[in-house]
């Protein structure tokens, strides 16, 4: 028995040696080998031992399997075999449509029965022939220059959103291409506080609303400076003064049942605000308010007047009249927009003042929707409530470092569209932006950047891999074989992205290289716009039909005329009935073309 186990363990022995030397062919034999004295041994040794003697090997096993060393090997060989970017099996594992949907009992608990994947998660693009997914609780940013495609993908989670949907845009492209798809879904309302387009707002905002809680005055008051230009130098301290005293006059406006028109009068005359806002703030339970007042309003004039100037441009909406009319008092009720499923665009422009009123509408809703999912019994909203931030830093720079955190776990689904990261950094900084996409969940990047300094985060994060180089002489003969470490994806290949392409780093997979569908391909975006013609086409052929039809009455008139004249006894009445007809169907298309005909009409 000894001598067997010494041959069975010389030959586990050498087989080690050899797979760890890259024999695998002589490692196989030799494992081949030790079966039958294995065998033998184990059936004569007694039960006890052999318990314990495989107890320990697979204790063994576990350990040398779990190092880090093994770990640490087993992901290089495999970077090594993949080429640096996720497998069909990396896929299929983590972000396929079958793995979206054995989370559903955690993103979506009340979901039951069958469902679809874009129920419960995000369709980012596809690899081959699988799509790849992210959890509707993920962060998702996209990154693209003009006309890359990044509007068109985000049109299509807009229609995908399962539940009420927020839109942030500085053109009516999407509310053209979404609007009426989803007006079947639920109620859309149109935001415009810069007259853009032909859409007139359909809901309004007052930024008061809510500010007599103090809590929420601070959060107003953020939201709308946040909206503002940044400066460099003192600006952070400027903006911390500049907030406790906006928040103040918003609190107070609320508790007087005043309007923002008093909130500018305030802030540019002191000594009013001083006789008004004083006496409005001691009905407030928060009396830090009364003291922020009285040092604003007792400090010297630079300090006042720099606090002053970083408060104006919050209020400069003001001097619109489509932001003030936007503006009005109104009844936004957030609980039924999202039991209804609600769309709401907010549209604005790159260079408008109403980027404050858009973000204080924005942080308004979200944190409603915040407050409304801790009431819930799983602590989140159900359907989820969808953030679509196209041009987000441009006219909806809401706290992103922070929702980005907790937004997630709440079933609030964030989709921020930018330009590049340098836009990040110009608005956020450089740790918030850190921050920001530290707890994002999936990056896309399309094709087009030209910035070097993103072109290389971006190529970074892809990491590197193994390309084998050959040496030759001057004959062209190869003379050695050597490995080089060079990255997955080359700045220049993340530049020069074909249309369609982008690059995916999503959380538990390598990058992934696919293609991304654009809204206006979608079977449903495609009937409607069938529809649509069919409509057009029908109203056309309606008027021409009207054209001949008038044209033929016209003739038949003039012809019962010329008629009449030669023999009126015989076509003398039949003359007058169509004269009379055709007067009245005159009159009858005057009217339709130009409605506002009638009242004069009947006045006469």
């Amino acid at each position: 028995m000894l001598t067997v186990g010494l041959l069975v363990c010389g030959l586990v022995g050498g087989a080690l040696i050899a797979w760890r030397r890259g024999s695998r062919a002589m490692a196989s034999v030799l494992a081949l080998l030790t079966v039958l004295p294995g065998v033998g041994m184990l059936q004569a040794l007694a039960w006890p031992i052999v318990a314990v003697v495989g107890a320990s090997a697979l204790g063994f096993a576990v350990h040398r399997w779990t190092r880090s060393a093994a770990t640490v090997s087993r992901w290089g060989a495999r970077s090594r075999r993949k080429v640096g970017v996720a497998s069909t099996l990396d896929i299929a594992r983590v972000a396929s449509g079958p793995a979206m949907r054995c989370r559903a009992s955690t993103v979506r608990p009340r979901l039951t029965g069958r469902f679809r994947v874009v129920d419960v998660a995000v369709r980012l693009c596809r690899s081959g022939l699988l799509w790849v997914w992210a959890s509707i609780e993920d962060v998702v940013v996209i990154f693209g220059g003009p006309r890359t495609g990044k509007s068109g993908w985000l049109a299509g989670r807009i229609l995908d959103a399962p539940g009420a949907c927020l839109v942030t845009s500085t053109r009516t492209d999407l509310h053209d291409l979404t609007a009426p798809i989803r007006a079947r879904r639920g109620p859309v309302y149109v935001f415009n506080a810069v007259g853009l387009g032909e859409h007139p707002s359909t809901l309004t905002f007052d930024p008061l609303t809510g500010c007599s809680d103090a809590v929420t005055a601070a959060e107003r008051a953020t939201d709308m400076l946040g909206a503002t230009p940044r400066g460099g130098g003192d600006r952070e301290f400027w903006d911390a003064q500049a907030r406790r005293i906006l928040a103040g006059l918003l609190h107070a406006a609320a508790l007087g049942d005043r309007r923002m028109r008093d909130v500018l009068e305030w802030v540019a005359d002191p000594e009013r605000a001083q006789r008004e806002v004083a006496g409005l703030l001691r009905q407030s339970a928060d009396p830090a308010f009364e003291q922020d007042l009285a040092q604003f309003v007792s400090t010297n004039d630079r300090t006042r007047t720099s606090i002053t100037s970083t408060i104006m441009p919050a209020l400069g909406w003001l001097t619109s009249p489509a932001a003030s009319a936007a503006a009005e008092p109104g009844g936004l009720d957030i609980r039924q927009l999202l039991d209804e499923r609600a769309t709401i665009y907010l549209l604005g422009a790159e260079e408008s003042h109403a980027a404050p009123l858009v973000c204080a509408l924005t942080g308004h809703i979200a944190r409603e929707a915040r407050r409304l999912a801790a009431r819930e019994p799983s602590g989140r909203l159900d359907p989820p409530l969808t953030l679509a931030l196209d041009e987000a830093a441009l006219i909806s720079p809401v706290p992103l470092q922070s929702w980005t955190a907790d937004m997630g776990g709440r079933g609030v689904t964030i989709l921020a569209a930018f330009q590049s990261r340098a836009q990040l950094l110009a608005r956020w900084g450089e740790y918030d932006t850190a921050t920001i996409l530290n707890n994002t969940g999936a990056v896309m990047v399309f094709g087009g950047t030209r910035d070097r300094e993103d072109l290389h985060f971006w190529s970074t994060l892809t990491g590197e891999r193994d390309e084998p180089v050959t040496t030759t002489d001057v004959h062209g003969r190869g003379t050695s074989r050597s490995v080089r470490k060079v990255p997955v994806l080359a700045p220049a290949q993340i530049a020069n992205l074909p249309a369609g392409r982008v690059l995916v780093i999503r959380r538990g997979i390598p990058p992934v290289i696919g293609r991304v569908q654009m809204a206006w391909r979608r079977r449903d975006v495609r009937a409607n716009r069938r529809a649509l013609a069919r409509l057009d086409s029908a109203a056309r052929w309606r008027e021409r039909l009207d054209i001949a039809t008038e044209w033929r009455d016209d003739v038949l008139e003039r012809v019962l005329v010329q008629l009449a004249r030669r023999w009126p006894d015989r076509f003398d009445e039949p003359a007058r009935r169509v004269t009379d007809a055709n007067r009245m169907f005159r009159e009858l298309r005057q009217i339709r073309h130009n409605p506002e005909l009638v009242p004069a009409k009947e006045d006469s």
